[in-house]
């Protein structure tokens, strides 16, 4: 692996992870307007490894009505799987599924800056 395929994969774990925010973010808001006998269609969201040579990606695997169409990136495959549940949870449950995904964001990010400075010193060398 090169320090840009470093690169790379932190982003793209990251865009997984903000698809993860995003969903754990709508179910709060679901939850938070629920009532009783009403429950809330929750979204459970799943990180699976995704084939490396895919043409066409829909991030949240909600088609093309999907909150999240505008974050696609056609070059990268998805490793997000989403399925629809009743809701079973509640807003405590959902604000841990937020502190989840924000660490692992957080994961990411702190990779793709390390990748970033090994770039950087390679090019120095170069020079």
């Amino acid at each position: 692996m090169t320090e840009f395929g470093l690169l790379d994969d932190a982003a793209r774990g990251m865009s997984a992870q903000r698809t993860m925010l995003d969903i754990a973010a709508r179910n709060v808001a679901a939850a938070q307007a629920a009532v009783p006998g009403h429950p809330y269609e929750r979204l459970v969201a799943a990180l699976s490894a995704a084939p490396p040579d895919t043409d066409s990606v829909d991030l949240d695997g909600a088609g093309d009505d999907a909150p999240n169409d505008d974050a696609v990136d056609d070059a990268a495959p998805s490793p997000v799987t989403i399925a629809r549940q009743s809701g079973t949870g509640d807003a405590l449950t959902e604000l841990i599924a937020v502190l989840d995904a924000q660490r692992a964001y957080e994961a990411n990010a702190s990779i793709f800056d390390i990748g970033k400075r090994l770039a950087e010193r390679t090019l120095d060398v170069d020079r």
